[in-house]
């Protein structure tokens, strides 16, 4: 009997990815050794903080980084950092920002709930979200008449599944116009996978989950310019007081970033690929459902598979998967457009061999009771 049998909670086989809600990442030993090791002692934790900043900032090529609680608090601290600076009194001031530089543009096609809006993180940070154009179309003159307004801190940019994906301006074009101008750009880069990818195109401050993409614990990691890191790292003397990170998760997010920069992306898109043959193979046919292999709609290298078939099916096809022993949560953002998604990368080779067994199942007991 572990921890979780004495609470009833039942662990999930996790065929979604890596979702906030489901944990985001299971730990390797490594990031798990880390964290016995933090467990075990007292730190300076302004010091573990910035040395861990200053070795992730290393493993990234960036000029700075600090830890944060997530991708949402680096984005608060981003936001209020491009705002209040250093300033001790300005700081102190935060999430009230009158008088000051506080208004933050961003595509209205980014303005996602991601579990929580991004506008909230935004004024949660000081500032003044500024929708710019409209969710399928933004043209170069709406971001230049939204900066020539005055006041603006920083602009923002949203890499996401969750984002409108036509029609937007693509971030060259949405760099090069807030450099021209002196505007600093933060990119929500939460569940991307390339640690080094927004800071080399030419992002001010880029914010990551570190449990997502990374497997690290609950998590995320701030980087970039080295005077708005110190500006956004200053803010934990203010509106991210209450996020602040423990020693534990510190050593923990830079064990996993250490293994993780290290794996073979190659032998790993191999071993998902596997994952899905596994599935599909005792799930044979499936009455009324076509098995189809997808690419990321955000365009991240990953494949899933997809049960398509009427949205009535998808609903009732997740909701059965999940109420099973053990309960198996799917990808369920497409099932009001008939689409079940099963995400390879958190599956091991036995899990997926008992969802196709259980696919197989549903799909014979639907097609007995049709």
């Amino acid at each position: 009997m572990g921890l979780l049998d004495d609470l009833h909670v039942s662990p999930v086989i996790n065929a979604a990815g890596r979702l906030t809600a489901l944990g985001g990442s299971a730990l390797g030993e490594a990031a798990i050794a880390a964290m016995a090791e933090a467990a075990r002692t007292h730190v300076d934790l302004a010091a573990l903080r910035h040395a861990a900043g200053a070795e992730i900032a290393r493993l990234a090529g960036a000029e700075a980084g600090t830890v944060t609680a997530g991708a949402s608090a680096g984005l608060v601290m981003a936001v209020a950092g491009c705002i209040a600076g250093t300033d001790s009194a300005a700081i102190a001031r935060l999430p009230h920002s009158r008088g000051l530089s506080n208004r933050v543009p961003i595509q209205p096609g980014h303005l996602v709930d991601f579990g929580a809006p991004i506008e909230q993180m935004i004024r949660l940070g000081g500032g003044r979200p500024v929708p710019v154009g409209t969710v399928n179309n933004v043209r170069p003159r709406d971001l230049e008449a939204a900066i020539e307004a005055g006041g603006v801190a920083c602009a923002m940019f949203v890499v996401s599944h969750h984002c409108a994906q036509v029609n937007g301006l693509p971030l060259a074009a949405w760099l090069e116009i807030c450099h021209a101008r002196d505007v600093p750009v933060v990119v929500d880069a939460a569940a991307e996978e390339d640690l080094r990818r927004y800071l080399a195109a030419g992002a001010d401050l880029v914010a990551y989950s570190g449990g997502k993409a990374f497997e690290g614990p609950t998590s995320g990691v701030l980087l970039g310019r080295a005077d708005l890191v110190a500006a956004a790292d200053a803010q934990f003397a203010g509106v991210a007081r209450p996020m602040k990170v423990g020693k534990e998760d510190m050593l923990g997010l830079v064990a996993a970033l250490r293994e993780y920069l290290c794996r073979n992306m190659a032998e790993e898109r191999e071993r998902q690929a596997g994952v899905i043959a596994a599935i599909r193979a005792p799930a044979g046919v499936l009455p009324g459902i076509e098995l189809r292999v997808v690419p990321d709609e955000a365009g991240r290298p990953i494949e899933r598979l997809a049960l398509v078939c009427t949205p009535e099916r998808a609903r009732s096809l997740a909701a059965a998967l999940a109420a099973g022993t053990p309960p198996i949560r799917t990808r369920n953002h497409h099932l009001d457009e008939g689409v079940v998604l099963i995400d390879p990368r958190a599956v091991s080779a036995d899990e997926a061999e008992l969802i196709g067994r259980r696919l197989a199942e549903l799909g014979g007991a639907t097609d007995a009771a049709g």
